[in-house]
């Protein structure tokens, strides 16, 4: 008896060590692959003029979620939409990585319930980050940018993260010499890392991150979000952290939250928002796309309003598809208001990654738009918000 419960103690040894290296080693990788897919397409036919007019633009993208996953975005990933060498062979000059902290169980547009399972803690555990981020949502944003700064020391120089106007502009000249560099950008998903105290929001602020969401996709110490049926406004805590980043060189993102919130802090404020990732509802009538009159509010500010690359928001995730969106953006908003806000890595179906942004630009000049517009929807525009916000109060 002695004897089978010595073997049946290490047959179970053996059973946790394997379904250790299951969990650790493979579900992770698994996760990502079925959640950033990428469609299987045969190589999108690019004309000598398209590419000769992307490998000349400023491209920019406001929101992509890599830092969520287990890569190493210094080397070519052979999964996932976004790393530093994809980004150069797309030509992106400027990234925004967005800080993704928590997610309820049962993820959907119209309702979800912030006390919910949260999957990002799972997904924390398995991927062996630090313990202490398993009960801390500034914790988890704060790891995602230790992350992006180990990227940029580990790039060779491929990646600057800015964090002021000045570091924007030696991106930017940098890649009018012809180096192979990208801007990378730090935003949080929700202000909810901030723990409800505003004194995280200067210890965020220290961590490199310039992108203040307000909201993802449940209500939060801040207000309420797009996808809750009780449409929230902003709390007290809330409307403190909207003035303080107003006031600080910090860009304020309104993509998530509720339509009351967004009204509310077009009624505080004086500067130009930004809705990183989103669709326009007249064209693809989606309760993740706000009304077509509050999102001429947003771009009325000065601000942009960042096109996405799934089907969800744009009702066709193909480049054509992407393409008729920021067409329709551009009827409704203005050349001066429209940008690129993929989503990349944010557990969407994307029909490319971003090395091959320059299907893209093919697929604007297809559907008419100019060369000038391209330039606008491409990074100009971003660049415009990104110099009078980074250089605010400096």
């Amino acid at each position: 008896m002695r004897s089978f419960g010595k073997w049946l103690g290490r047959f179970l040894l053996i059973g946790v060590a394997i379904g250790g290296i299951v969990f650790f080693g493979f579900v992770p990788a698994y996760v990502e692959d079925a959640r950033n897919n990428v469609l299987d397409h045969a190589p999108y036919p690019v004309s000598d003029r398209a590419q000769a007019l992307h490998d000349s633009l400023i491209v920019g993208d406001w929101h992509a979620d890599p830092l969520l996953w287990s890569r190493d975005l210094t080397e070519r990933g052979t999964r996932g939409q976004v790393d530093i060498p994809r980004l150069i062979e797309g030509n992106v000059a400027l990234q925004v990585f967005t800080a993704v902290t928590k997610s309820p169980a049962g993820l959907n547009y119209d309702h979800n319930d912030p006390d919910a399972f949260d999957n990002i803690t799972l997904l924390a555990v398995a991927q062996m980050w630090p313990h202490r981020t398993w009960t801390s949502l500034y914790e988890r944003a704060a790891h995602q940018a230790d992350k992006l700064h180990d990227f940029e020391a580990r790039s060779a120089g491929r990646l600057k993260i800015i964090k002021t106007a000045a570091d924007l502009e030696t991106v930017l000249e940098a890649k009018a010499r012809g180096e192979k560099i990208v801007g990378g950008i730090l935003g949080i998903e929700g202000g909810h890392p901030l723990e409800g105290r505003i004194e995280n929001l200067d210890r965020l602020v220290d961590k490199g991150y310039r992108l203040i969401a307000l909201q993802h996709f449940f209500d939060n110490e801040l207000g309420g979000t797009l996808h809750s049926r009780a449409n929230n406004g902003l709390t007290d805590f809330g409307r403190q952290v909207v003035r303080e980043v107003a006031r600080r060189p910090l860009i304020l993102d309104v993509a998530h939250s509720s339509t009351r919130v967004v009204e509310e802090v077009l009624e505080m404020t004086d500067i130009p928002l930004v809705l990183s990732h989103t669709g326009i509802h007249s064209h693809c009538e989606a309760h993740r796309n706000i009304p077509d009159d509050l999102m001429k509010r947003v771009a009325e500010t000065g601000g942009v309003v960042g096109i996405g690359y799934w089907r969800d928001v744009t009702c066709d995730e193909s480049p054509a598809g992407i393409a008729a969106t920021i067409k329709a953006a551009i009827a409704l908003l203005g050349e001066d208001h429209v940008s690129l806000g993929s989503d990349f890595d944010g557990a969407v179906e994307t029909a490319f990654d971003t090395s091959e942004l320059s299907a893209l630009t093919q697929a604007m000049l297809d559907a008419g738009l100019t060369e000038a517009q391209i330039r606008k929807v491409a990074g100009g525009n971003m660049v415009r918000v990104l110099r009078a916000r980074l250089g605010a109060g400096s």
